[in-house]
């Protein structure tokens, strides 16, 4: 998802090993069906988990890859950080990590066992 000041944009993927090897070239496709550029984005959100070793550990891999080459500032998150809080859309969570002082550029991954 990429949210601006004057629109959302979204796509869903379903879940499969392939997707996890083409990350990069989805988000690429993502940004430019959108007409949009990495270099239009300033903060990246993801959720840090629970999911599996592989897909985790892959997601916070690219973001990271981001904020190295293009100074991109992340915030890992987990829907648990918010506890009883009502409104968790996926639009809100740049609101509630800035509520629940979630801090930028660190990596805390929580992997189903």
């Amino acid at each position: 998802m990429v949210i601006t000041s004057n629109n959302i944009y979204n796509i869903t993927y379903e879940n499969t090993k392939i997707n996890y090897e083409k990350l990069t070239i989805i988000i690429n496709n993502f940004l430019s069906s959108n007409k949009l550029i990495i270099t239009d984005i300033d903060q990246i959100y993801v959720n840090r988990g629970p999911g599996s070793f592989a897909g985790v550990r892959n997601s916070l891999s690219v973001v990271k890859a981001f904020h190295v080459a293009k100074n991109i500032d992340y915030y890992c998150y987990s829907l648990d950080d918010f506890g009883k809080e009502e409104d968790v859309s996926y639009e809100n969570i740049p609101n509630l990590c800035n509520k629940f002082k979630i801090k930028k550029n660190l990596i805390n991954p929580i992997y189903i066992s």
